[in-house]
């Protein structure tokens, strides 16, 4: 198995340019089995799981012409489309169930195992039926009970859906199955982040008629067709914010370009509540971690436009170097603090109480052999590992090959000491 070896490094310096976003991209993919006319994807970043992604939307008949050393996918599911989405190819990421909707439309049944990916928490999949179900789908309780979502609609018609929490996934796959659904959908307290954006804006290229995405509700008035497109996705908002966090935390001076600020605004205010410098540009927005010293503040996750959960684990690298203790609490995801023992391997001496971590700050770290435990986690006991003395050795980094494309290449440019070894 494949692992990062990362050595202390001095201050990051230079340039990084941020890809498309792997959250925006899994959800358009999908949506290109809503018509048979190809559609051009654009800044499609070369992740893994947009390889499964591809692997999936072929196995159930659709042409794809993967060019990802230009980071282009073209789709196109003309003829006929398989109901049945693989469970070799599922149980590798849980975004498969962003096909849900469009299956339904296209062969009136949908047959999907509760899927996998980083072991974070529940993802529960009721809100995406429940959705399904207002606008007419019917599902096999004895199946779910299985592990398995069998659904099956003649026709969907409009309702008006409330959401219980504000599911990403949720709101995308209602999203979709209402775009030809008949008559009217409005999703009430709907996810507002720019993912669920990028995903009305292409699927209005497409012929949807699709109302005020981006704020907690949205309305949808059904079409008969869609047609093909081609669309570029938006930058990676936790890309950019974890290299501006590694900014930051190596005392640093790193331009990051291609990154849409009003993405990141809860992210950026934080880091400025530490200390950080940050300067918008038109070139893009340049951190430096130079400028005075780092100290503590607190973070809570909430659903955008608050603190992120993706950037919890990074943000929390930080905090163990900055002066003076910090609590963060995660109100989205009950398994993320997994990435605690591994920073306390290195001695940040982190403390956890139900949904409460303390973290000390100040510590000198030391390099340690630890684990990648889920996507986000992989690429903060990175950053930790540039500023801990010695060697860390992270391992099962297949997770992080699933969020951040090149992201050894990217951080050795900007001067640090990490090299990938195979096994």
């Amino acid at each position: 198995m494949a692992k990062f070896l990362v050595q202390k490094s001095g201050p990051l310096q230079g340039e990084v340019t941020i890809s498309g976003a792997k959250n925006a991209v899994l959800p358009i993919m999908a949506a290109t089995l809503l018509t048979e006319e190809k559609c051009v994807i654009k800044d499609v970043p070369a992740l893994r799981d947009v390889d499964v992604m591809c692997q999936l939307l072929e196995s159930m008949g659709a042409s794809v012409d993967k060019k990802l050393d230009q980071n282009t996918v073209e789709i196109e599911a003309r003829g006929q489309i398989s109901y049945e989405a693989p469970f070799d190819l599922v149980k590798m990421m849980r975004a498969s169930i962003l096909v849900l909707g469009a299956l339904l439309l296209r062969t009136g049944r949908a047959v999907i195992h509760l899927p996998g990916g980083c072991a974070i928490g529940k993802r529960p999949v009721e809100l995406h039926l429940k959705g399904l179900k207002a606008l007419g789908v019917k599902i096999n309780e004895e199946q779910l009970n299985r592990g398995i979502v069998d659904a099956s609609a003649e026709k969907m018609t409009g309702s008006t859906i409330y959401l219980d929490f504000p599911s990403v996934g949720a709101t995308e796959v209602i999203m979709m199955a209402a775009a030809l659904a008949e008559g009217t959908t409005v999703i009430e307290n709907a996810a507002q982040e720019p993912e669920i954006v990028d995903l009305a804006n292409i699927l209005n290229k497409m012929g949807a008629r699709i109302k005020d995405a981006g704020t907690d509700t949205i309305k949808i008035d059904g079409v008969d067709h869609l047609k093909g497109v081609s669309h570029h996705v938006i930058p990676d908002r936790i890309e950019a914010g974890t290299f501006m966090v590694g900014a930051a935390m190596t005392r640093g001076n790193v331009l990051v370009k291609n990154v849409v600020p009003d993405h990141l605004k809860a992210v950026i205010a934080k880091l400025r509540e530490c200390g950080v410098y940050i300067e918008q540009t038109e070139e893009g927005v340049r951190v430096r971690g130079d400028m005075g010293e780092l100290i503590s503040t607190d973070i809570k996750t909430l659903p955008y436009p608050g603190f992120p959960t993706d950037m919890q684990s990074p943000f929390m690298a930080l905090l163990t170097v900055a002066q003076g203790p910090s609590v963060v609490i995660e109100t989205v995801f009950e398994n993320r603090f997994m990435h605690v023992g591994e920073f306390n391997r290195m001695g940040a001496n982190i403390k956890i109480d139900g949904n409460c971590s303390m973290i000390p700050g100040g510590k000198a770290l030391k390099g340690a052999q630890v684990v990648a435990t889920d996507l986000r986690a992989g690429a903060a006991v990175v950053l930790t590992g540039l500023v801990a003395e010695g060697t860390t050795e992270v391992s099962q980094i297949y997770h992080v090959d699933r969020g951040y494309e090149k992201f050894v290449e990217k951080l050795r440019s900007l001067g640090a000491n990490i090299m990938r070894v195979e096994d």
